[in-house]
C-alpha cells in the first residue's frame, strides 16, 4: 500500500485517461493520493477530484510560479475551500528562483502569507524550493512554521539542510530524482534521514524516474523510487512503503 504525497492529477496532460488510470492506480495499490493546487484554477480542480475519489485529498495553494498573479481574494477563497474534509494542507507554495517567474520580493510576501494561513488553519504545508535554499530555511524559521510542520517537497538540498529541515516539524518528500544516475545529492539525503521521516511522491506528471523517464508520470512508477530508498538503506521495500505511508498519514492526520 503506497501514498503519494505529491501529484497533479489536475493537469490536463491527464485529460484522456484520468478516471481510469486513477482507478487503476487504486487497484493496484496506490492507497492514497494526494493532489496538490498549483494556480488558481487548480484550487477548485483539486476539491473536485478529491470529492470524486475517496482515496485523493487536496492540498491548496500557490505555487511561487504564480505570486505575482496572488492577492487577499485568493487567500480568502483558499481560506473558505480549505473548509472541505478532503482538504489536509495548505501547498504547494514556496520559492523558485530557477524561473523567476513572479518577483522574488513577491514570491517571499506569498511564502510568509500562505504560512501564516496554514498556522491559522491549522493545517501543514508543502513547500516548493528551486534554487532558494537559503531564503527558503529563513522563511521557515521567521514564520515559525514547525507550528504546523509538513512536508519538503522534491527536496534538493545539502544532507545537512535536510537534517536541519527535521527540526522544524518538516518531513523530507522523496521523488523521481532519486533513481538518476548522476542524483548524488538526494542519495546522501536518504542515507541520512532516518525512514520516519520521509515520503514519497511522483509530482506527476512531471519527474518520473528510471526506466521511464521522458514519459508521463503517473503514482504506478512509485514501485521505482521505493526500490532505490530500500537499496539505499539496506531494507526492504515491504517497510519503505509502509513506513512511507505511516509519515504522510501522520503529517495529513488521515485515520
Amino acid at each position: 500500500m503506497i501514498f503519494d504525497t505529491h501529484a497533479h492529477y489536475d493537469d490536463d496532460k491527464f485529460d484522456e485517461d484520468r478516471d481510469s488510470l486513477l482507478q487503476e492506480l487504486h487497484s493496484n495499490g496506490i492507497a492514497y493520493i494526494l493532489n496538490a493546487s498549483a494556480d488558481i484554477n487548480s484550487l477548485d480542480a483539486s476539491i473536485e477530484l478529491s470529492g470524486k475519489y475517496d482515496f485523493v485529498y487536496a492540498a491548496l495553494g500557490i505555487h511561487p510560479h504564480y505570486a505575482e498573479e496572488m492577492n487577499e481574494k485568493i487567500i480568502e477563497k483558499i481560506k473558505k475551500l480549505a473548509q472541505n474534509s478532503k482538504v489536509v494542507a495548505i501547498g504547494e507554495i514556496g520559492l523558485d528562483y530557477y524561473y523567476d517567474n513572479s518577483p522574488r520580493d513577491i514570491q517571499r510576501y506569498w511564502f510568509e502569507r500562505q504560512i501564516d494561513l496554514a498556522k491559522e488553519l491549522e493545517l501543514p504545508i508543502i513547500i516548493h524550493d528551486r534554487d532558494a535554499h537559503e531564503d527558503t530555511v529563513n522563511i521557515i524559521k521567521k514564520t515559525n512554521a514547525q507550528q504546523v510542520g509538513g512536508i519538503f517537497h522534491c527536496f534538493s538540498g545539502s544532507k545537512e539542510m535536510a537534517l536541519d529541515m527535521l527540526k522544524h516539524n518538516l518531513y523530507i518528500a522523496v521523488g523521481g530524482a532519486v533513481t538518476f544516475k548522476n542524483s548524488r545529492r538526494i542519495k546522501e539525503v536518504v542515507e541520512a534521514v532516518p525512514l520516519d521521516k520521509l515520503v514519497i511522491e511522483t509530482d506527476c506528471p512531471y519527474l518520473t524516474p528510471e526506466p521511464y523517464r521522458g514519459k508521463r508520470n503517473n503514482s504506478g512508477y512509485l514501485v521505482h523510487i521505493i526500490e532505490k530508498i530500500a537499496e539505499i538503506k539496506g531494507i526492504g521495500t515491504d517497510e519503505v512503503a509502509e513506513t512511507t505511508l505511516t509519515n504522510a498519514k501522520k503529517v495529513f492526520k488521515i485515520v
